[in-house]
């Protein structure tokens, strides 16, 4: 087998250099929270491919699936030619998406193309043209959700223009927000929606419940019903991003349930498939079926491998209860953490729910971001044996995001180095 050093000669030679990876080593196997290089080095696994191996790496369930799959068929199109499991995928979507009301689904490959065919969907069933999107967000790398997306670098620099009639307005951010509550801090955000372009223009308001890329921002108790209450009143499509925060990850199946907060749509992907592509939009039934036959599909959206994976996926995640372990981890990285915040002035915040958690880094005694000590203290982690992220409008946040089927030693290993790298 090749070594980390010869496959990265090879990269160079390649690979485009606008693909950056976190580590330079290069993966031979993974399972569970650890993985292995071609070297044989472990690392304990807090990122799990940004929140997508959450019922671990080559999850038993899933290979078998896969396996099956793969000996009947690969792909037809579901637009030319279809097949049960993706029905069975979008039953699946329809029940445990939050919202008593009847639901349709659609397949997608991206969770940047699921929250593209959202704003296809809302404005057609709307006949408006008008996005919401809030400061921080993010939504993906096509023209439409960099437009979405409020980070300039790496996401956006040189790559526009970008699409039209998208607005941001403020985001609840506790932190940095003079700890508005939740129902001030959305009274601010829909006063400027209401000046700025007028609810009656509003097609959706989209909002990632728990925010990813953009520092894991947990708005304010009451800002997310708020919002929900607003887009009722004004006919606007509610569509909550759960591409990062649902399949378990934040201790419930969906981060909106801590609220009770039914969106009208809701873009899903990541954890969905066990490391397979896959996405989806699931909500309302008057809203999914307003669009013409042929306006939603894609040629490999719903490809019948990843939708055997979501499946055997979503099996393990409830056998398993999945959503009470990222409780259980939550519960244990917190108190870790705020052990390390206590002691470490750089410490602003821990936030996060469940197993989606980040602590903030500043300048001590300030709110000034320290990108500079943030990148060091996930360059110290790797060194030993942690794969960590660094995530953050300001760079200055390391996030968390273990594999749900992460063990004990593995999970107090890895806050072992934590806790050393910070020291």
């Amino acid at each position: 087998m090749a070594s980390s050093d010869e496959l990265h000669k090879r990269r160079q030679a390649a690979v485009a250099r606008g693909v950056g990876s976190t580590v330079t080593s290069y993966v031979d196997r993974a399972a569970g929270g650890t993985i292995t290089d071609v070297e044989g080095r472990e690392w304990i696994d807090f990122a799990a491919g940004i929140a997508v191996s959450n019922v671990g790496n080559a999850a038993p369930r899933v290979v078998a699936a896969v396996r099956e799959q793969v000996e009947r068929f690969t792909h037809t199109c579901f637009m030319v030619a279809p097949y049960e499991s993706y029905v069975a995928v979008c039953e699946q979507l329809n029940a445990l998406t939050p919202g008593g009301f009847e639901k349709r689904s659609a397949l997608f490959n991206s969770g940047a193309e699921a929250v593209e065919n959202a704003v296809k969907i809302a404005r057609h069933a709307t006949g408006r043209p008008a996005v919401v999107v809030f400061d921080h967000a993010y939504h993906g790398r096509t023209n439409l959700t960099m437009a979405l997306t409020a980070k300039n670098m790496p996401y956006k620099h040189r790559f526009g223009p970008f699409a039209g009639e998208v607005y941001r307005v403020p985001m609840s951010y506790p932190l940095r927000d003079g700890g508005l509550d939740g129902a001030t801090a959305a009274a601010r955000a829909i006063e400027t929606v209401e000046k700025q372009v007028g609810a009656e223009n509003v097609a959706a308001l989209l909002i990632e419940p728990i925010q990813g890329e953009g520092g894991f921002v947990v708005p304010a108790p009451g800002f997310l019903p708020a919002l929900r209450e607003w887009a009722t009143a004004t006919g606007a499509v509610f569509v909550a991003d759960e591409i990062q925060t649902g399949f378990c990850r934040t201790g419930d199946w969906f981060a909106c349930e801590h609220e009770g907060v039914e969106p009208d749509l809701v873009t899903l992907a990541k954890g969905i498939a066990g490391g397979l592509p896959l996405a989806a939009v699931t909500g309302r039934a008057e809203l999914m079926d307003a669009v013409h036959v042929g306006g939603l599909g894609g040629t490999y959206g719903g490809n019948p491998v990843a939708c055997a994976a979501a499946l055997a996926s979503i099996e393990t995640m409830r056998e398993l209860d999945l959503a009470a372990a990222a409780r259980r981890i939550g519960s244990v990285m917190t108190s870790r953490l705020r052990a390390i915040a206590e002691r470490d002035p750089r410490v602003a915040e821990v936030r996060g729910r469940g197993a989606m958690l980040a602590v903030e880094i500043v300048r001590p005694g300030t709110l000034t971001p320290d990108p500079t000590a943030t990148a060091a203290v996930s360059a110290a982690c790797q060194a030993a044996g942690l794969l960590t992220l660094t995530c953050g409008t300001y760079g200055n946040v390391l996030r968390f995001l273990p594999p749900l089927v992460i063990s004990d030693d593995e999970l107090a290993r890895g806050l072992d180095i934590l806790d050393a790298a910070f020291a």
